[in-house]
């Protein structure tokens, strides 16, 4: 199998966010960035594993500056087979959603993973616009994905339930909890991820129909307030007329 999985890079869970340009831009000093779990745990790892199955290759593509190469080879030390870098900083998910397709329109790839959504953003548009790019079959949010012959079988979550959709190859797919596990790289694979191929490709011309226009922090949490145990009617007020919840 020839398969895609597009990875994004995210400040992690427990970075200070703040914004600068007077809210227009996010203020990227002092942040530690990682690989989106969702794009790492569960959409890479179960392209491995299917490789691991029945054979093929796993690629991975970004769409972002050099600096984000460190990102692109933990990916190969995962067990990512090359990657390919779109050598462009990305003002929108259809900016991105439009290089990648540039690169697979061609490329013959059997599946085409990307994570449910980024933490960052939490926009889950990327995996939609892409397949409908490609004019391919997309599943958002799967958590499992077997093959039975050629035919997939994709499960997902849906209010109340399950949902199970089959189909064939090719496909795009959003892959979200219960796909995979998550791998940790060995030291081989940190040491082959330094030879293994990494293409840096020039981007397409782009349309972006949306732009972030400003971005802004929610508001503070208030401190908690103690109420002795004994004095129910202060908690009874508090509860009425500060929290509104009776």
């Amino acid at each position: 199998m020839k398969l895609l999985v597009a990875i994004s890079q995210t400040p992690e869970t427990t970075a200070r966010i703040a914004f600068k340009d007077g809210g227009k831009a996010f203020d990227p000093n002092g942040v530690n960035f990682i690989m989106n779990p969702y794009d790492e745990w569960y959409a890479l790892v179960r392209a491995l594993e299917l490789k691991e199955e029945k054979g093929g290759t796993v690629t991975v593509i970004h769409c972002g500056p050099a600096a984000n190469e460190v990102t692109i080879r933990k990916a190969l030390a995962i067990g990512a087979d090359d990657a390919i870098r779109v050598d462009i900083d990305p003002d929108s998910a259809y900016t991105v959603a439009q290089q990648i397709a540039a690169h697979a329109s061609a490329a013959g790839y059997d599946i085409i993973f990307t994570g449910k959504e980024t933490i960052d953003y939490n926009g889950a548009l990327v995996g939609g616009m892409l397949a409908g790019l490609l004019d391919l079959p997309f599943i958002s949010h799967a958590s499992k994905l077997t093959f039975h012959g050629d035919s997939a079988l994709v499960t997902r979550d849906i209010e109340g339930g399950e949902e199970e959709i089959s189909l064939n190859t090719p496909f795009v797919i959003s892959a979200a909890k219960g796909m995979a596990e998550q791998r940790i790289p060995n030291m081989r694979g940190i040491m082959s991820a330094k030879t293994k191929p990494l293409q840096v490709v020039a981007p397409v011309a782009s349309e972006g129909l949306a732009i972030h226009t400003d971005f802004r922090v929610p508001a503070a949490k208030t401190a908690v307030k103690m109420v002795d145990p004994g004095n129910m009617d202060e908690l009874v007020r508090l509860l009425h007329e500060e929290a509104k919840v009776i």
